[in-house]
């Protein structure tokens, strides 16, 4: 059982910048997919970014590619996601995933945190 702590979450202004933070339980944390999503307001949980197991090969969604960064650190078990240049659409409650294969923009994950909010005020 992986458990997955999410932080970093608040308000910023449109344009403003924040850094999201996910620290996971195990162990053998290299192993694993790790992602972000979000969910909005009435709206389903979408992909943001994903990072691979030991290459740190990263992923984006297009809304958020060029202004979000992804990154892990494998020994110490966290995964970041950088947030620029946001906007009012990035209001949403976002999380951490992770999963040991598969598709990493599939909402299938095997383990998620429990999400930290983000608005985003114009």
């Amino acid at each position: 059982q992986v458990q997955l702590v999410e932080s970093g979450g608040g308000l910023v202004q449109t344009g403003g910048s924040l850094r999201l933070s996910c620290a996971a339980s195990e162990r053998t944390f290299g192993n694993y997919i790790m992602g972000w999503f979000r969910q909005g307001p009435r709206q389903e949980r979408e992909f943001v970014a994903a990072i691979s197991k030991i290459r740190g090969t990263t992923y984006y969604a297009d809304s958020v590619k060029g202004r979000f960064t992804i990154s892990r650190d494998n020994a110490k078990n966290t995964v970041d996601l950088q947030m620029n240049m946001l906007k009012p659409e990035g209001t949403a409650v976002y999380y951490c995933a992770a999963r040991r294969g598969g598709s990493y923009a599939e909402g299938d994950y095997d383990y998620w945190g429990q999400g930290t909010q983000v608005r985003v005020s114009s």
